[in-house]
């Protein structure tokens, strides 16, 4: 037997908790052989321990008391996982309704996956040339970029970040035209006009706008919204042309630039990685939001009503987001059903609820919340915290955090758990459980994504020793411990290992921004 110095973690602990119980034991004996009659000599000489004896059954109450803190309710976390868990077969009927629904998707429009043609009818070679500006709207923060291809491959990026304010996300429309125009200027103006008070309006540039959400798009540079999602509610904008309202924008601001290129950013995510890896047929979002772009063939894009000719392929926005929005084929558990009664429109995009980013932090909440209650979690805190009985207090990037803690005894789910979510006194068994309940929902979305990735490359008949190449963009799949893994495998349980082997997952460079600018550089070419 290794020493004590000698031990893993979880060696060490095992060895301390056996001898927690070990104690536990000898004072519960020595308890019953003191309880036991005594002779009369017996009974003398035992007056002397009388104290120490009283105290004997406390002590070894309050180390079963402590060993049990120590360790997750099992109970909690099976019947949770039960509610959270995807097995294979649940993740092949997944598979066959998208299958189903990408078809009837292509042949009309009322579907619940949208199947949206983009007008994007070519990938990129690597020769192109120039700079083109990009905007990425369609997540907490705006971006305006600025890309230069070298015509051999190369690029080179610049970019500025703003946050968009609650007023311009559900204020009026033109509000937030205004506030991206405005953000435009100041780029402008930081980058090339330093020194003076404002740009040059003779000066023409060239933009292509990632705009992620929903479109009915009728040309490489037009579209009207169809409905606004992640938490996006300004007035004035569904069922108009977004590029006409930016435009009218631009000109309230002075600014001169041409919108060559209306992009969602799947289909962004998908061109900024064919750029340099042209086998990538699939592009996926997988961050505040999700969804997926992927290559169809012409011919099986019977809905769309514009000139086929001389094109072969297009790319399609699918919004999957919206797929199983009637909650037939994915369990939901009480506490998706409850996240989605909580949303700007309940019942729509209830797919993307469960995978993205924005809405993880909070079905954790939930279910912490739901814990408190039933006396299963906190229960040195009484109600957890004010913090965690508010909306949206439980943020996905401390899912993160916890899931890369591996220290004994959980030093970072501690900080977050007592430092930022103000919850007293957690036991390491608290911890521990909340971890349990983070590792499951995480995995779920991995697993549901993964699921949606093996329709499309099934749909596009990419199984087998053919594979493709799927760029992936989004905090989930870059940051989100073990997300990728997760992804690879339950590919491999969907698909056979065979296929799953040749389905490389990629991360692509900056698909809302360089993607959006390599479209506008393809559309102005055409």
């Amino acid at each position: 037997m290794a020493s004590v110095f000698e031990m893993s973690p979880s060696e060490l602990h095992k060895f301390l908790y056996g001898f927690g119980v070990g104690v536990t034991l000898t004072f519960l004996t020595s308890s019953l052989l003191l309880a036991a009659p005594l002779s009369k000599a017996q009974k003398t000489k035992t007056k002397k321990t009388k104290t120490k004896t009283k105290t004997a059954a406390p002590i070894a109450q309050s180390l079963l008391d402590a060993s049990q803190a120590d360790d997750a309710k099992p109970e909690t976390v099976a019947r949770l996982r039960s509610m959270f868990a995807l097995p294979v077969e649940r993740l092949q009927h997944i598979v066959k309704q998208i299958l189903a629904d990408m078809k009837s998707g292509l042949e009309s429009d009322g579907g619940p996956i949208k199947m949206l043609p983009s007008h994007v009818t070519r990938r990129p070679s690597g020769k192109e040339q120039g700079s083109f500006l990009a905007l990425d709207l369609g997540g907490t923060n705006f971006r305006v970029c600025e890309t230069t291809f070298d015509g051999k491959g190369n690029a080179q990026n610049r970019q500025s970040k703003f946050t968009i304010s609650e007023a311009a996300r559900t204020g009026d429309g033109n509000t937030l035209f205004d506030f991206i125009a405005t953000c435009v200027k100041s780029f402008l103006k930081e980058h090339y006009y330093p020194d003076s008070a404002d740009v040059d309006p003779k000066r023409v540039w060239n933009l292509g706008f990632t705009f992620s959400f929903p479109v009915d798009q009728t040309s490489i540079n037009s579209g009207s919204l169809i409905i606004w999602t992640k938490g996006f509610t300004a007035s004035g904008v569904v069922g108009k042309d977004c590029v006409e309202l930016l435009k009218a924008a631009f000109v309230r601001n002075n600014l001169n630039i041409n919108v060559t290129a209306l992009v969602n950013d799947t289909t962004g995510t998908l061109v900024s990685l064919a750029y340099t890896q042209p086998d990538t047929h699939v592009g996926v979002i997988l961050g505040t939001g999700s969804n997926c772009a992927y290559v169809e063939d012409i011919s099986n894009i019977h809905k769309f009503k514009g000139n086929r000719t001389g094109i072969k392929e297009m790319l399609i926005n699918m919004e999957w987001g919206g797929f199983d929005d009637n909650q037939v084929t994915i369990p939901r558990t009480k506490y998706d059903l409850k996240l989605d009664r909580q949303t700007a429109r309940p019942g729509s995009y209830t797919f993307e609820q469960l995978i993205s980013g924005m809405y993880l932090g909070e079905i954790v909440r939930l279910v912490l919340v739901d814990l408190v209650k039933t006396g299963e979690i906190f229960a040195f805190s009484p109600g957890g915290s004010p913090i965690l009985q508010t909306k949206d207090k439980f943020e996905t990037q401390y899912m993160s955090r916890i899931e890369r803690d591996y220290s004994f005894d959980l030093l970072d789910v501690k900080q977050i758990l007592e430092e930022l979510l103000e919850i007293p006194g957690t036991t390491l068994g608290d911890r521990k459980l909340v971890k349990s309940i983070v590792e499951m929902v995480g995995l779920r979305s991995a697993r549901l994504a993964a699921a949606g990735v093996a329709a499309v490359v099934t749909k596009i008949n990419k199984l087998g020793s053919i594979g493709c190449t799927v760029g992936i963009d989004g905090s989930l799949f870059e940051k989100y411990p073990h997300y990728p893994n997760r992804m690879r495998d339950a590919l491999g349980e969907i698909l056979g290992t065979l296929s799953a082997e040749n389905i490389k997952l990629e991360r692509a460079q900056d698909g809302s921004g360089q993607g959006a600018a390599l479209i506008a550089c393809l559309a102005q070419a055409a």
